[in-house]
């Protein structure tokens, strides 16, 4: 999570994005070790927003928590199974308590169902889509205590096309950017913003992509030159866009999904 509606505070600047220097903010994710969502974590300490992470597994969840606070500002972070609607309600009201509030939340989780069947449908429901419905709704209130804030669910380019290597992850992705357009018409008048990222393949070291590279997968060559900028895209790319989102520069942006793929659809 992080807090960071531009309402008080001094600004500074972190590249061409200003933040504010008293906000706290709050992410979800389901593996702290995985690059993207770190990286977005780490762009908001970098501007000085207080962090909560939540992760299942405590050795990486200190690990990120330990990076987060070299930066200064209040880094939280706490064991949190985000298929447990009872356990995303405990957490999101430790991390306000630990942040003093919540200005941002950026929902980022996924339970990376692939399989077309009971248990991998199970699996993104639970995680990729009710975790979004569950964490907004328990973060609401404190958003609205704030004055107003910002909300960013984390989607994929596979929800604008048919996904036949994993049918649940597409389908309930899809559905993550149709609730963010119902998000941004109900919380506007409380001043509350609601855009969605839609990232294409990112590659980073120990990642999925990497190690198709390794391997020399015929998958990864068809995506690498479906891609016109002759690469995959980096962890800080996505938290970029992320953190513009929640800036004060996007503050006239809601509803909106932004495609970041370096072109990725373009090649079919």
């Amino acid at each position: 999570m992080t807090s960071a509606p531009a309402t008080t505070g001094s600004d500074f600047h972190v590249g061409s994005t200003i933040f504010r220097e008293d906000n706290h903010a709050i992410r979800f994710h389901r593996q702290a070790r995985h690059r993207r969502r770190r990286s977005i974590a780490l762009g908001f300490a970098a501007a000085r927003a207080g962090v909560s992470i939540c992760a299942r597994g405590a050795e990486a969840l200190a690990a990120a928590r330990e990076e987060i606070a070299r930066f200064g500002s209040t880094a939280h972070a706490a064991s949190c199974d985000l298929a447990d609607g009872a356990a995303i309600l405990r957490y999101i009201a430790e991390a306000a308590e630990a942040l003093g509030g919540i200005d941002i939340l950026i929902n980022n989780a996924s339970g990376f169902g692939a399989s077309d069947d009971e248990e991998g449908w199970a699996v993104s429901v639970a995680v990729d889509l009710m975790a979004v419905v569950r964490a907004s709704q328990a973060a609401l209130p404190f958003i609205e205590k704030a004055q107003g804030g910002s909300i960013v669910n984390i989607s994929s380019i596979s929800a604008y096309r048919p996904s036949f290597r994993t049918p649940p992850y597409g389908a309930v992705k899809a559905a993550v950017i149709h609730y963010t357009t119902t998000q941004a018409a109900t919380l506007a008048r409380k001043n509350i913003r609601v855009n969605c990222v839609a990232p294409g393949s990112v590659e980073f070291p120990g990642g999925t992509w990497e190690k198709r590279r390794l391997e020399n997968s015929p998958l990864y060559s068809r995506v690498l030159g479906s891609i016109p900028f002759g690469r995959l895209g980096r962890p800080e790319e996505i938290a970029n866009v992320v953190l513009f989102l929640t800036s004060p520069l996007a503050s006239w942006i809601t509803g909106q999904t932004i495609t970041a793929d370096g072109g990725q659809l373009l090649g079919g």
